[in-house]
């Protein structure tokens, strides 16, 4: 048995303890994977940690522990980003020396493409219903990688973007869309089956979300791949044995995690 295979046997039932608990132990977890995944980032970037990162581990800190506060109060998120930037700038002014632009971007980067796109695990699983619906996250993106490996395996013959993942086809990437779209179909027809939500129409969610969620998955694992070929890297860590770091194993649930809550957010209120 594989190392990568028994890391997964591992991990899920870790996975699944947190979603299912919900609440403050997910909030500590999403919290935990938001900080390694940035210190992983910024790494990628940077040799040696810079003192600047702290800023960007403080504010990551104070967006998950006060995650719904900022949800619901749109302008105090944006008064979190703007104090975020400005923090940012008056150190670039005041330690110019060793502070720069680059800097600032990748900081700054760093906190929303790991921390604000991974915190919306969290928010669908304290949303509406959202015990039910967070698993598409992990349908659209687990269905969606094993899909598109079995369809490539087995039919793939043109290269979908051999610059950035050379072994991706265009018949894989297809077989993953249809293969995340069909296991979130049968969950949705599981769920209105056996518990029949209020004011929800399962099925045409999953079919919405399995869509767009499996093709956002995709772009989620090339967007990784462009960074770390950017950065000459083949993996981001390896605190997950056989899988890498934690943004190589959910660099795609980076990307399905927004498009299930923003899915959910709409199709609830309005189907």
């Amino acid at each position: 048995m594989s190392t990568r295979i028994i890391s997964g046997i591992i991990l899920l039932p870790i996975v699944v303890f947190f979603i299912v608990f919900g609440g403050l132990p997910l909030k500590a977890a999403i919290l935990a994977l938001s900080v390694i995944g940035m210190y992983e980032f910024y790494r990628a970037f940077y040799s040696k940690p810079k003192s600047l990162h702290i800023v960007g581990y403080l504010f990551a800190v104070i967006y998950i522990i006060f995650a719904e506060f900022f949800v619901n109060k749109s302008n105090m998120f944006n008064i979190l980003v703007s104090s975020f930037l400005v923090v940012l700038l008056v150190a670039m002014v005041c330690f110019h020396k060793n502070v720069n632009i680059k800097d600032i971007m990748v900081t700054f980067f760093g906190f929303f493409y790991v921390c604000f796109l991974i915190s919306h695990i969290y928010l669908v699983r304290q949303y509406t219903y959202g015990n039910f619906f967070v698993w598409l996250i992990f349908i659209c993106a687990f269905g969606c990688d094993t899909g598109a490996y079995f369809s490539g395996m087995f039919f793939g013959k043109h290269k979908l973007i051999p610059a950035l993942s050379p072994k991706k086809t265009v018949e894989g990437a297809v077989g993953g869309v249809i293969t995340a779209t069909a296991i979130a179909v049968v969950y949705g027809i599981f769920i209105n089956k056996y518990f029949m939500l209020e004011n929800v129409n399962t099925v045409v969610l999953c079919i919405i979300t399995g869509i767009a969620g499996s093709v956002l998955s995709q772009i989620g694992d090339l967007a990784a791949s462009s960074i770390k070929r950017y950065v000459n890297l083949k993996d981001y860590g390896n605190l997950i044995p056989g899988h890498g770091g934690i943004l190589d194993r959910f660099d795609s649930v980076l990307f399905t995690a927004p498009v299930v809550y923003y899915i959910m957010l709409f199709l609830i209120e309005v189907l």
